[in-house]
């Protein structure tokens, strides 16, 4: 597959003039495309709902657009829970999902009516004691064990990770919840992290699907929703065959035929949980050579770092770059694209065939729309970036500011040195 700019060269010079790089840019055009294909995927299940990981993309311009376009929000703390009440989103609109959770962020998911997902069976009397009650409404999350292949090495192996219960437990938790008070329940499980494959989601959906009709037997409670989470990923790699969302949702519909519907069970609702399927690829980094160098490699440094993208850094990942009005030129030099952070794996590409560069010339990052700017940090005193929207009509918005010395050092209270910064 050949991936290709959603900006155009001539684009980025028009926005650079009053946005200097780097800056994240995201496109409104796709990211309503994606989640309009999200829901028709889906369609078959009349109480399907997608509940956006706000963690990906914490924007309240990106939230209020798939609001409009009929998602909710999966908040994992207390600020992303007021982000989605800024933006509009309220009650059974969010899901709360976290681990090891701060009493006063249960408490704050409560008053805002959303459905508080519970990741292990001591967070019951936790729940209740902060609250006074367990809500009426609670889900809970699985953790089977064992090994799921299937992913990419972020996150394979279930057993391993911290998240969520074993079977015994899950099944435990549903019993006290109903002894206390508890009446409309669902089941939730995040097994692994960006999978491009169809398949991912139809396993894991006979995983809770099985799981759901075995918990009804033991219990007596009957799953009113199931919760896929998120791990459907994105194709980073030129080479890499795209996730195809309506043969997924296909998959998830033949599983839940087979197995939920003979039980008794084919009004239970599919939820959703994307981050990076909905936003990953509407999201790109924009940045400029401004230095080159010539030791035992050949060096092109940009005035972007890992604090603006810390995924190739953190995990060595890979992200495809274009250079910017040279996407028909050959790609015949070799560089390693670097940052200026005073570390060594501040590089966003190394030993990467790309058309001879420039200073001057502008990269484009490609998939950074989730897990981009999020991830951000301020190492080496370096300040956060702008992050632009390419609106439907052409015209460009800014919708987030780039940091300034005065953001950074508006924590020190005793500087008063700093003041004229």
């Amino acid at each position: 597959m050949e991936k290709r700019p959603f900006v155009s060269l001539e684009q980025i010079q028009e926005m650079a003039e009053k946005f200097p790089t780097p800056f994240h840019l995201y496109d409104e055009k796709g990211i309503r495309e994606n989640a309009r294909k999200l829901h028709q995927a889906f369609a078959w299940n009349p109480g399907f709902k997608e509940y956006f990981a706000v963690k990906a993309t914490p924007n309240p311009f990106i939230l209020k657009i798939l609001k409009e376009e009929g998602c909710g929000t999966d908040c994992s703390s207390a600020t992303e829970l007021m982000l989605s009440e800024g933006c509009g989103f309220s009650g059974k609109e969010i899901m709360f999902s976290s681990n090891d959770t701060p009493p006063e962020e249960f408490a704050m998911a409560h008053k805002l009516g959303a459905v508080i997902n519970l990741d292990d069976i001591t967070h019951i009397a936790c729940l209740e004691e902060t609250l006074g009650a367990i809500p009426e409404t609670v889900s809970c999350r699985f953790n089977p064990g064992g090994v799921y292949t299937i992913s990419n090495g972020i996150m394979d192996n279930p057993g391993d990770a911290k998240y969520g219960m074993t079977e015994a437990q899950l099944i435990e938790a549903y019993k006290i919840l109903k002894e206390k008070g508890a009446k409309h329940f669902g089941i939730h499980a995040f097994l692994v992290s960006n999978t491009v494959t169809n398949d991912y989601y139809p396993m894991l959906a006979r995983t809770l699907f099985e799981l759901a009709v075995r918990v009804k037997k033991e219990t007596g409670i009957s799953a009113e929703f199931i919760n896929l989470s998120g791990g459907v990923g994105i194709a980073y790699r030129p080479e890499q065959e795209p996730n195809d969302i309506l043969a997924i949702g296909e998959g998830v519909r033949r599983v839940y035929e087979e197995v939920l519907v003979p039980e008794g069970m084919g009004d239970v609702a599919i939820c959703t949980e994307c981050g990076r399927f909905m936003l990953g690829p509407y999201g790109c980094l924009v940045t400029k050579a401004i230095h080159e160098k010539h030791t035992y490699k050949e060096y092109i440094g940009v005035d972007a770092c890992a604090a603006n993208l810390m995924r190739p850094a953190m995990y060595g990942a890979y992200h495809h770059i274009t250079v910017a009005g040279k996407e028909e030129a050959v790609c015949d030099h070799k560089y390693d694209i670097v940052g200026s952070l005073c570390e060594n794996n501040d590089k966003f590409a190394v030993d990467r065939m790309l058309p001879e560069i420039a200073m001057g010339d502008y990269l484009v990052i490609h998939d950074t729309g989730a897990h981009g700017f999020a991830m951000g940090y301020n190492y080496n005193g370096r300040l956060r970036s702008a992050e632009l929207l390419l609106k439907e009509d052409g015209s460009v918005e800014l919708i987030r500011r780039a940091e300034t010395p005065k953001d950074y050092f508006a924590t020190f209270d005793f500087c008063d040195l700093l003041k004229k910064y």
